[in-house]
């Protein structure tokens, strides 16, 4: 039997949506791994059945069957051959929207009523075996955020699941590294706050970051959401309330980047305090310097745009945020050339740029 090629999971999902999709992956039933190849795709992984197209890079993927056999989402024994069929390859998926494929002539086979559920907007599971993979729960909860504006919601017996893998301790045998890519995705979402809402509701929230369980970060993230497409603002937004040990201690265990990391903790920190130091040129000074903002760009940008979205706004129209700019400008434009250094020897040189920028910093602000 000669191989056939399907186009599957997102791009044929997004495609019947009319959704903008970046990636086609394909699925290649009766086929070898010798037979790929030797057609020249490269092999993903030693013991795993996804191969790179020689030219396209695309990801193509021998039909396959999984049977659990352990904890978390490793914890699976994979069978790919020859005899795997369509049907038992997109049976393994987790809901019924990623289960169709696409032949190479645009017809669409859809053995687990997909094209019904995008109709109806549903996030449905493809089977029972969907409780099998812990990850699941935080994809779930990713596709919600993605395309809570078109209307989708998730089907009662599928929260029904992911409620119930929660409560079996399966989200334990997560990586944390596994939560953070599946969080920074949801991140980058249309209506990311909806991605913790549903976590919540399966009682995740409590589970993965029981810090967020205490505060009203995700409606801090909901406000701020739409005012910048940056996740690291959005993240910090949503940490805003935790104190920073806290915060950074979250940070710490999910291995959150460490710009991230740094903006979050500034955004904690600092933010309670913007405004008063406006009133005094040596606080505006040193919260510059908390800022790292004389020096370069971040995080001083993230932290404004942080502010600036919390409270429903940019950062070019938050008046605060605007003299605090205004004050690293005129601060940063004082360099050694502009003051008098002579008979000033190491520390007295950097306190004389400091107090020539200060002042620079009151002028501008007319602070007396």
């Amino acid at each position: 039997m000669a191989a056939i090629v399907y186009r599957v999971g997102g791009a044929v999902r997004d495609s019947l949506l009319g959704y903008p999709y970046h990636e086609t992956d394909w699925v290649v039933v009766g086929a070898t791994p010798e037979s790929l190849l030797s057609q020249g795709f490269q092999q993903v992984g030693r013991d795993f059945p996804v191969f790179l197209h020689p030219v396209t890079k695309e990801e193509y993927a021998l039909a396959r069957t999984e049977r659990k056999k352990g904890h978390g989402y490793h914890g699976f024994e994979v069978h790919a051959d020859p005899s795997v069929t369509l049907e038992q390859d997109l049976s393994r998926r987790d809901l019924t929207i990623n289960a169709m494929a696409m032949t190479t002539d645009g017809n669409i086979i859809d053995p687990y009523g997909g094209q019904a559920d995008l109709k109806a907007r549903v996030l449905r599971h493809v089977s029972p075996h969907f409780v099998e993979d812990p990850l699941r729960v935080l994809r779930v909860a990713r596709f919600a955020a993605r395309y809570h504006s078109m209307g989708f919601s998730i089907a009662a017996e599928t929260m029904a699941l992911m409620t119930d893998i929660v409560a079996a301790g399966e989200l334990a045998h997560l990586s944390q590294e596994r939560i953070w890519v599946e969080t920074e995705r949801a991140l980058g979402e249309q209506t990311p706050a909806v991605y913790f809402h549903v976590l919540a509701r399966c009682n995740a929230l409590q589970a993965l970051f029981p810090a967020l369980s205490v505060t009203t970060g995700v409606d801090l993230l909901e406000r701020a959401a739409p005012y910048s497409v940056r996740t690291d603002v959005r993240w910090s937004a949503l940490l805003a309330e935790l104190p920073e040990l806290r915060a950074q201690d979250l940070c710490t265990k999910l291995r959150v980047p460490k710009a991230t990391a740094l903006l979050t903790a500034k955004v904690c920190s600092l933010r309670t305090i913007t405004r008063s130091a406006l009133q005094d040129a040596d606080r505006c000074m040193a919260l510059l310097e908390a800022l790292d903002a004389l020096r370069r760009d971040e995080p001083f940008i993230g932290y404004c745009e942080t502010l600036a979205a919390l409270e429903s706004t940019s950062a070019e129209q938050h008046p605060a945020l605007q003299q605090l700019t205004a004050a690293r400008a005129v601060a940063t434009q004082i360099t050694i050339q502009d003051i008098n250094i002579e008979g000033l020897e190491g520390p007295a040189i950097g306190s004389a740029l400091r107090s020539a920028r200060q002042q620079a910093i009151a002028d501008a602000l007319a602070i007396r």
